[in-house]
């Protein structure tokens, strides 16, 4: 048998009908180009309106994108801004009531713990304080007692000078009248100014947040000129006599203690217990000129034992902080000895109140008024009963105060007072100043 031989062109024939798709595959391809290009005509018909109602659609959406954004941007801004001024006046009511004298500022109101260990909130948000420079403005200071407590820990030394003066005119009529503006005897007229510088050292020391103690040591020098001169006498001129006095005063121990939690609506109140010794020189223990009846020398203490409670209140309210208190001194009786028997001094009842405003980060002002009225005293010696001696009616001493504080750094502070005295007894000028120092 023989095998005949395809030529090449018939060979590539043949492959190529081997390949061939079968004809279902050829129509389903026919119509899927057919389905195909009728959907691309009828795109290409539809597609320049839709094109721009979907453009149109997103400029709108993009328009109120824009406008909520511009809105939530406008309301970040004013939360911000709340905020800002929210944390602003918290932090000037903090300044206001941690400083009302303690760390160098004696004062007469009353802080919270919480307020008195806070930080500076002037630093940036986030960023932790350093506690070593949390000491915010103080009040200025103005009343005997401090309104802001050490916080627990810290000890506060304070140095402070007091200088008042004050002048007094006298007239003592010793005779009998026999036709009115007539009087027979000694008129003695005096004119009496005393000078009292009193330089302190005082310690506070925090033992809690709510509880602190004091130690006051006073040295006191004092100066006595008496411009005398007695008509219905032949005396013609004047005579001046001089009078000095020097030493330790009386030196003072107290605590105080924080009652309630107050806040920026409520007040806060503290309560006080002041002990005073009779370290300094008594009166009783002065000498007298036999011709004058005036002292040689003078005293620098009361003589007597005395114990004060008290209580001081602060109540903040931005911008300023208004502050009061009331106390009471009690003075215990005692032989004084030289003739004089037993002496009861009388009680001493008194109340203040003021304002304290900050100007700014480092500078405050204080104003206020201070008020003591002091009973009648009492003697007994041997023969008698206790009965009343000095004056016949109680004595009012009024003061006006003015309050400047200045804070030098994060731990010390420079502080003014004057006083003014508004009543006849009381010092016509009282200027102290106060350099408190913390630890």
């Amino acid at each position: 048998m023989k095998t005949k031989t395809l030529s090449p062109h018939f060979q590539s024939v043949k492959a190529i009908e081997i390949n061939r798709p079968a004809p279902w595959i050829l129509l389903y391809g026919t119509l899927m180009c057919g389905l195909t290009l009728s959907t691309w005509a009828v795109a290409q018909d539809a597609q320049p309106a839709d094109v721009g109602e979907i453009t149109r659609q997103l400029s709108e959406q993009s328009t109120k994108l824009g406008e909520l954004a511009r809105a939530i941007g406008e309301q970040e801004r004013e939360l911000a801004e709340n905020k800002k001024q929210l944390l602003e006046q918290r932090r000037k009511v903090e300044q206001l009531l941690q400083q009302y004298s303690g760390r160098g500022a004696p004062g007469s109101g009353a802080q919270t713990a919480p307020i008195l260990a806070q930080a500076d909130t002037t630093k940036p948000v986030g960023q932790a304080p350093d506690p070593k420079d949390a000491k915010p403005t103080d009040i200025a200071p103005i009343f005997q007692q401090p309104g802001v407590l050490t916080p627990r820990g810290k000890i506060v030394f304070e140095p402070s000078i007091q200088y008042a003066h004050s002048t007094d005119n006298r007239v003592a009529l010793i005779g009998f009248t026999v036709v009115p503006a007539i009087t027979i005897g000694l008129i003695d007229i005096r004119r009496v100014s005393r000078d009292i510088f009193t330089g302190a050292l005082t310690t506070r020391w925090g033992l809690t947040n709510r509880f602190e103690v004091e130690a006051k040591l006073p040295y006191v020098y004092r100066n006595d000129s008496t411009i005398t001169r007695a008509i219905a006498t032949p005396s013609v001129t004047e005579s001046i006599f001089e009078a000095t006095g020097k030493g330790i005063g009386d030196v003072e121990f107290a605590g105080r203690y924080q009652l309630n939690d107050g806040g920026l609506d409520k007040p806060y109140y503290v309560g006080s217990l002041r002990l005073k010794t009779r370290t300094g020189k008594s009166p009783f223990e002065t000498d007298f000129d036999n011709v004058t009846n005036l002292p040689r020398n003078l005293p620098t203490g009361s003589g007597f034992y005395g114990i004060q409670p008290g209580l001081t209140a602060l109540i903040p309210s931005d911008p300023a902080v208004f502050f009061g208190g009331i106390n009471y001194m009690h003075s215990f009786q005692r032989d004084v000895g030289n003739g004089f028997g037993t002496i009861k001094p009388g009680g001493i009842l008194g109340f203040n109140f003021g304002m304290g405003l900050s100007l700014n980060e480092r500078a405050t002002v204080s104003i206020g008024y201070d008020h003591a009225v002091v009973m009648k005293p009492k003697q007994r010696d041997i023969a008698t009963a206790l009965r009343q001696i000095g004056p016949s009616s109680t004595t009012q001493l009024g003061t006006l105060l003015l309050g400047y504080s200045f804070r030098m750094n994060n731990r010390t502070n420079l502080n003014l007072s004057l006083g003014v005295g508004v009543t006849r007894e009381a010092p016509d000028l009282q200027l102290t100043l106060r350099y408190p120092m913390t630890f």
